[in-house]
């Protein structure tokens, strides 16, 4: 048994077939990849990492399975899903998953060929484990994979409780010794015991409040959006393939960026935090139906045309479309008068949380200080936006009353 102190959950003891996994080169690159990609350039303490994150899951999927009286093989096959259940990330965490999507057709949690190869293949064949059967697990499949990957899992849990004790921001504290001790499988779903609606809605008033001031703070995505491009550039000229970079950390990345010429300025901007600003910053309402549904390359293209109205370099637009907003906690099941209800069913948050992540939904065009004013006006025409109040400078005050004074801009 290892015993390791962690700053969430003060110590955690890894033994079995975690422990065996835990210095594997596997496990230990996620030690430099960071949990909250570019978040850092808002909350500079927000530099933890995969691998503490991965800690935290194993520790709350252990003590799930231990309140639940589940044991022996299955349990051990839970604990090493927990702790490899982000080996698929590459490096800034989420930030480039699209991208490394298109090139290799796998998310994060597709990690059948990494837990069936080298060291990590070998600790789980000693503990005579199948790695495919990890690997569902990982993706959620199965009754307990609802554990791993879930309304409820314990995946979700740790990382609002640990983004927040890194960021300083207080909205992601929950009760997670209650949720993790109230769990309970009803006909084969993972539901939370009777009683529990307040617990439930905490866990999605955490989640709908960190989105807009940790996870898609205006500067977190401006940065991301660098970041992406950049990646695509080094993909296109240089010999980098998208599995090598799924595989690299974060510093990896930074220099390949560094090493290429096409990359460079790039890399420059992004460690001197010499960062674009926004053009626009538009709601839902003034954006067409066809904008919310572009694809990558739609998008692309439509970056190019605000660019040559603009005169400006391509490379000097950013359009950032988000995905429609959801709140996926609001399906978490409870128990309510000894019936499994969804959460929506039973709670009126739901559907005021839901109406706000829908007034907080932001569409972004990004360019250099320089030439906010002339990207603002291209892309208000090309994009065909509706009112000209969606242009915004960020050297104006109050540009956006959501924003914290105390958040860097």
């Amino acid at each position: 048994m290892k015993v390791i102190k962690d700053s969430v959950h003060d110590y955690i003891e890894v033994s079995g077939v975690a422990r065996d996994l835990l210095d594997t080169p596997t496990l230990q690159r996620l030690r430099h990849v960071t949990q909250l990609g570019t978040a850092g350039y808002v909350y500079p303490a927000a530099n933890h990492t995969r691998f503490e994150h991965s800690l935290g899951v194993y520790h709350l999927a252990s003590e799930a399975l231990s309140h639940l009286d589940i044991e022996g093989r299955q349990a051990e096959r839970v604990r090493a899903a927990a702790i490899c259940h982000d080996i698929g990330h590459g490096p800034y965490s989420h930030c480039l998953e699209e991208l490394i999507y298109r090139r290799t057709g796998k998310y994060h949690d597709d990690v059948a060929d990494l837990l069936s190869e080298g060291q990590i293949a070998a600790v789980l064949a000693a503990h005579d484990l199948d790695p495919g059967t990890v690997a569902d697990l990982v993706r959620g499949e199965g009754r307990l994979g609802q554990l791993i990957s879930g309304e409820l899992d314990v995946d979700r849990t740790d990382y609002l409780v640990r983004d927040a004790h890194h960021t300083g921001v207080p909205y992601g504290t929950i009760d997670h010794g209650r949720l993790t001790r109230e769990l309970r499988f009803v006909d084969g779903e993972l539901v939370l015991e009777e009683g529990n609606v307040q617990t439930a809605e905490s866990l999605l008033v955490a989640r709908a409040l960190m989105n807009p001031t940790v996870y898609n703070h205006h500067v977190t995505r401006i940065s991301k959006a660098m970041l992406q491009r950049g990646a695509e550039r080094l993909l296109a000229e240089s010999d980098l393939d998208g599995g090598e970079l799924r595989r690299m950390d974060d510093h990896d990345l930074l220099v390949a960026l560094r090493d290429e010429e096409a990359t460079r300025e790039d890399a420059r901007r992004l460690s001197a935090r010499d960062l674009y600003k926004r053009a626009i910053w538009a709601e839902m309402a003034d954006v067409s139906a066809e904008l919310l549904e572009a694809d990558h390359g739609t998008i692309r293209a439509a970056e190019a045309d605000i660019a040559a109205a603009a005169d400006v370099d391509p490379g000097d637009v950013l359009l950032d479309v988000p995905a429609r907003p959801a709140l996926t906690e609001s399906s978490t099941r409870v128990v309510v008068g000894g019936e499994i209800r969804p959460l929506r069913e039973h709670s009126t948050l739901v559907g005021a949380l839901e109406r706000v992540q829908h007034e907080q939904w932001r569409l972004g065009v990004y360019a250099p200080a320089d030439a906010t004013e002339r990207v603002g006006g291209a892309a208000v025409r090309e994009l065909g936006l509706d009112i000209e109040g969606t242009l915004v400078s960020d050297t104006r005050p109050g540009i956006n009353a959501t924003l914290s004074e105390f958040e860097e801009d």
